[in-house]
């Protein structure tokens, strides 16, 4: 342990499963306290029993699309540690169908959740952040989506693309005052979902890559953990690819 988040106060949304528990368990073996933010409380509040004892690392339920819901997260992060050092707008849902068979609702629902909901939490953590002495780092989940657009994806890729113009938007506004913000954007990880897709559709997306591989939660959770940390403290404005060179 090198305790690149000692002392750092972070919250994660979305972080109950996946993508966003690699990155908590990572910042926790750095040293960071952690709000574990996800929509099922429950799963959150399990999530952090199982990374801390109960005081370093606490699980709430949180709409991300919600602002007082995003409020009181970090309220709570305030309340609890002090202070909020880093906050990862890392919570997501798919609503995939092609744009013929798409409800208006399927769009609406994955642009409140990505795009909203990465926008209410840049403007929270910032407000904060700002200050406060040191800063913070703010870390959007975009996607490759957001670079090249999928199909059947025209909500998800439209949100993932508005997550890069925020993030540079955002940077603009609020660097003057040591607050940084950044995105990331993953490509196909081995997940759950990921892992039961038909052997021909892995087939095909693994062709695209030339790594030759899906990654793994653990490999996107070490980026975001080098945008949450003093490593990248000249780095704003950025979105950093980890896809194993897929779309380059």
């Amino acid at each position: 342990m090198t305790d690149l988040l000692a002392q750092r106060v972070a919250v994660i949304t979305g972080a109950a499963q996946g993508i966003g528990y690699a990155m908590a368990k990572a910042f926790v073996a750095e040293g960071a306290r952690v709000v574990i933010a996800d929509i099922d409380g429950e799963a959150a509040h399990s999530a952090a029993q199982t990374l801390g004892d109960g005081t370093d690392v606490v699980g709430v339920a949180c709409d991300v699309s919600d602002g007082h819901d995003i409020d009181r997260v970090v309220a709570t992060a305030q309340e609890l540690f002090g202070r909020l050092d880093v906050f990862v707008n890392n919570a997501g849902i798919t609503r995939d169908a092609t744009m013929r068979k798409m409800t208006e609702d399927q769009f609406d629902q994955v642009i409140a959740v990505h795009l909203r909901g990465a926008w209410l939490g840049t403007r929270a953590a910032a407000n904060v952040m700002r200050e406060q002495p040191g800063g913070g780092s703010i870390v959007n989940v975009s996607s490759i989506s957001g670079k090249v657009g999928m199909l059947g994806q025209t909500n998800y890729s439209a949100a993932k693309a508005g997550i890069v113009g925020l993030t540079k938007a955002a940077a603009k506004e609020v660097g003057f005052a040591g607050v940084r913000v950044n995105a990331i954007q993953p490509g196909i990880i081995r997940t759950p979902m990921t892992e039961s897709l038909r052997e021909d559709v892995i087939a095909a997306k693994l062709s695209e890559v030339p790594m030759g591989r899906f990654g793994e939660p653990e490999e996107v959770a070490s980026v975001a953990l080098f945008l949450a940390s003093d490593m990248s403290s000249y780095m704003t404005g950025t979105v950093l690819e980890i896809a194993g060179g897929r779309h380059i």
